[in-house]
């Protein structure tokens, strides 16, 4: 990645959720194998994947662009929370691993300490990352009305 990134995008993976270290590594692999199999990536889109079980799980990490995000894929971070997100907030493990991790992007300088955070749906014409989720980053530091 060209420089240190600027945005946060949150994301969900729409499928089922998992709460286990065991469950949300398959699912990762799943969805690993379906944007290299299906959609002819090199690797899973998102930067990191956020479990049930509060595990953080990476995906192409904090140097490698991304391919999340149309127009935020070289200077931002997808975050994925795994699981649909329409109806329900995730689990407050996972909350705080979101949290937690962006943190972690900002004291390590792998995230600008003035970044701005947007869900996937502000950026596309989609419902990714789910109502509920949506909410909740609107209500954190840093989120941005573009």
């Amino acid at each position: 990645m060209a420089g240190t990134p600027a945005w946060a995008i949150v994301h969900h993976t729409e499928s089922p959720s998992c709460s286990t270290q065991s469950e949300c590594s398959s699912l990762v692999r799943s969805f690993q194998d379906y944007h290299m199999d299906v959609n002819g990536w090199a690797d899973i889109g998102y930067s990191f994947l956020i479990g049930g079980d509060g595990n953080v799980y990476e995906g192409r990490g904090w140097d490698r662009v991304g391919a999340h995000t149309p127009g935020y894929n070289s200077n931002g971070l997808g975050i994925s929370m795994i699981g649909s997100f329409m109806t329900s907030l995730p689990n407050q493990q996972a909350l705080d691993a979101l949290n937690n991790l962006i943190a972690c992007g900002v004291d390590s300088g792998e995230l600008q300490q003035n970044y701005g955070l947007i869900g996937h749906r502000q950026a596309v014409a989609t419902s990714c990352p789910g109502d509920r989720l949506y909410e909740y980053v609107q209500a954190m530091p840093h989120w941005q009305d573009i």
